[in-house]
């Protein structure tokens, strides 16, 4: 290893290069399974902070991003209600829209509640929640692209309403979620009384599956644990930026591999004297090989160390200047990331290794 370090070390400025080489490669690769992770956990929001742990769906409905323009049965949301074991039921209504604030337009997600039930926003950082039909929360990132405050009156679909409050941790790539009472939501509709989502909460002692099973007898509903409506909801958008984000992330992984294979081919060529005169001496060929692999392995790791750093460095800026991009860098994407390099640097070090191992010490000796 030491011999290793030393070679490295004969060429400072290679080895910068080679180290920021892989460290770029590293913070890309970590701040897009970052990316992808944050938007995945922003996809699903709303839902993991709503209460209720099963969730009725219009009939042919498996995700609330196609539910907006269908509607559970009126009856059917009330008879919920009366099944045996059900503690409460929360109606939500669900839609996207695409209103347009100073001239720009902008994706949200509007979630008329009921104040009782719950299904209103969890994280308030001002104001308060509505208190009247014509007052709305919105997202403190979209509230911020506007300049937005509280008390302030906005058009919505037509309507005037009042900004009561600002929400975090409610924006996102599909759009910022905006809250309102019921039934605002309901006229902007046009649909008194609709409902596109039912939160169901078991009564305490009812397991989520057998109360799903109750409610599967209800007509004109789909009935799911929300957990499984969460999943599909990831899933949807993994379908929309899932390849491409591993795509990059692949890409990424194979510029890193041949940055450390050029620079550990370089040092290789350039060293075939050293190394032949250690063969000379005995040194045997997988001696070599271990030099060479370790250079590439030191070189690797040092990019490891900085790349993690960049990615969390850009993860803030990229939060910081566009919220409804999160980044979340987990333990397991770190674990993922400092493996990836190691196996770029022992694959780019394969056939400088070779080259080192079949060298001839008196062909090498006598140019």
């Amino acid at each position: 290893m030491m011999l290793a370090l030393r070679n490295l070390l004969q060429d400072r400025l290679r080895l910068a290069l080679s180290i920021a080489g892989m460290s770029l490669a590293i913070m890309l690769i970590l701040f897009l399974l970052g990316l992808r992770r944050g938007l995945m956990l922003a996809a699903v929001a709303y839902l993991d902070h709503a209460p209720g742990v099963v969730v009725m769906l219009p009939e042919g409905s498996r995700n609330t991003a196609t539910g907006s323009g269908r509607f559970l049965p009126a009856e059917t949301v009330q008879a919920a209600t009366s099944i045996p074991g059900v503690e409460r039921v929360t109606p939500i209504l669900l839609i996207s829209a695409m209103p347009v604030f100073h001239g720009r337009k902008e994706a949200i997600r509007l979630a008329g509640y009921e104040v009782a039930r719950g299904g209103g926003p969890w994280r308030l950082t001002r104001g308060q929640p509505p208190a009247a039909d014509n007052e709305v929360v919105l997202d403190e990132a979209l509230a911020r692209r506007h300049g937005f405050r509280t008390g302030d009156a906005v058009a919505l679909g037509g309507r005037e309403v009042i900004v009561s409050g600002l929400s975090r941790g409610t924006s996102s790539w599909t759009g910022a979620y905006v809250f309102a009472r019921k039934p605002l939501v309901e006229s902007l509709l046009l649909a008194p009384g609709a409902a596109n989502l039912a939160l169901v909460t078991p009564a305490p002692g009812v397991p989520a599956g057998e109360m799903a099973v109750r409610l599967q007898a209800l007509p004109g509903t789909n009935v799911m644990l929300k957990r499984e409506v969460m999943a599909n909801d990831q899933r949807v958008l993994a379908g929309i930026t899932g390849q491409v984000i591993l795509l990059m992330v692949a890409a990424a992984s194979i510029t890193g591999g041949l940055v450390v294979g050029l620079m550990i081919s370089t040092a290789t060529l350039e060293r075939q004297r050293e190394y032949s005169i250690l063969k000379a001496i005995g040194a045997r060929s997988r001696t070599l090989y271990r030099v060479v692999v370790w250079q590439a392995m030191i070189a690797a790791g040092l990019g490891v160390v900085v790349g993690a750093g960049l990615a969390f460095a850009v993860g803030w800026v990229v939060m910081t200047l566009w919220p409804q991009f999160p980044v979340v860098i987990e333990p397991a994407a770190l674990v993922m990331a400092a493996g990836t390099g190691m196996v770029m640097a022992i694959a780019g070090a394969v056939l400088p290794a070779r080259t080192a191992e079949r060298l001839a010490p008196a062909e090498v000796l006598r140019r």
